[in-house]
């Protein structure tokens, strides 16, 4: 497998559901889609230990909800350039994909962190629960914002 541009992601995803990961430096937010693909929910988040550790709990998610693609939040500039985490995102995505073959795309995740906390600012949770959700949240933003865009039909504009 590889890593595609988005509508080549959608042709290889046939009655699956998929899953995006918002990375961070100590966690990994995941939100999954329903089989339709046209709702993102948080699932959960794995901290981050050594990596292969998070590949054996990506693995078992990907194993377990039956997915067929990986989304991973792309982290532009808010300019729209490409800094340091985009490398280390793009190392990210090729190393997992030495482990586990499934097709992965990137997408555009700025401004995703600051989405997810004023959602969960309007919920009951405490400040805790809110932290602890967070990136999980955050993912589901990132994936949702693809959902909507295949849905509309308009994925060739994101692939320029």
């Amino acid at each position: 497998m590889t890593i595609y541009n988005h509508v080549n992601f959608f042709s290889k995803i046939v009655n699956n559901k998929i899953i995006c990961l918002d990375l961070g430096d100590k966690n990994i937010g995941v939100a999954i889609s329903d089989q339709g693909l046209k709702f993102a929910n948080p699932l959960k988040v794995i901290k981050r230990k050594n990596f292969r550790t998070t590949v054996e709990k990506l693995t078992s998610i990907i194993e377990l909800e039956n997915i067929g693609g990986v989304v991973i939040g792309w982290p532009l500039n808010i300019d729209g350039t490409q800094g340091p985490r985009c490398d280390s995102t793009r190392d990210f995505a090729h190393a997992f994909l030495r482990k586990y073959k499934i097709p992965i795309c990137f997408h555009d995740e700025r401004l995703s962190s600051i989405a997810a906390d004023n959602l969960l600012k309007e919920t009951n949770l405490k400040r805790k629960q809110k932290e602890k959700k967070l990136d999980a949240v955050a993912a589901s933003w990132i994936l949702q914002s693809l959902l909507d865009v295949y849905n509309n039909k308009n994925l060739e504009v994101l692939n320029g």
